[in-house]
């Protein structure tokens, strides 16, 4: 059964759309924003990312990576008390040649249905990134990491009736 915490950092990386990202670039770190979409398991988190941008260069490089989803600064009480979490692993860019990339991009249409047509544009790669570690931070003294099968079953729980 999922803790109350585990359960808050599925509902956040679930309901969010927009998030920080951090890759490897010559070895420093290079942070950016993205749009993703999760799975609704929470198994992978999927990015379209054009190689235009210096953080798809990195991914295809090296696909280690970070991903940090926030609950929205509201300009008002200590923005350190947001929740937020931190996803990290690898990231890949997945083939279009077979039944998962057809359902990664039906998944990801369904959260942005404007990205259609970047699918015809060849800079474009859907990614799927695979979390090996998840660190919640939920407020003050709320902190904790968790592993991707405990983040998946909190994840599975949304989907039961309450």
């Amino acid at each position: 059964m999922p803790t109350d915490f585990e359960v808050d950092a599925a509902q956040l990386i679930l309901t969010s759309r927009w998030a920080a990202i951090a890759t490897v670039e010559g070895g420093a770190p290079l942070a950016s924003m993205v749009a993703y979409a999760p799975e609704p398991s929470l198994q992978g988190v999927l990015l379209f990312l054009s190689e235009l941008s210096q953080h798809t260069q990195n991914l295809l490089d090296d696909p280690r990576v970070s991903l940090v989803v926030s609950a929205p600064d509201t300009g008002r009480g200590d923005p350190q008390l947001l929740p937020r979490a931190t996803l990290t692993g690898e990231a890949r860019p997945l083939t279009d040649d077979g039944e998962a990339f057809r359902e990664a991009h039906a998944l990801y249409l369904s959260r942005f249905p404007d990205a259609e047509m970047r699918f015809g544009l060849a800079d474009f790669h859907l990614f799927r990134l695979v979390p090996a570690e998840i660190r919640y931070v939920g407020g003050f003294a709320r902190a904790f990491s968790m592993t991707p099968a405990e983040l998946a079953e909190a994840a599975v729980s949304q989907e039961r009736p309450a």
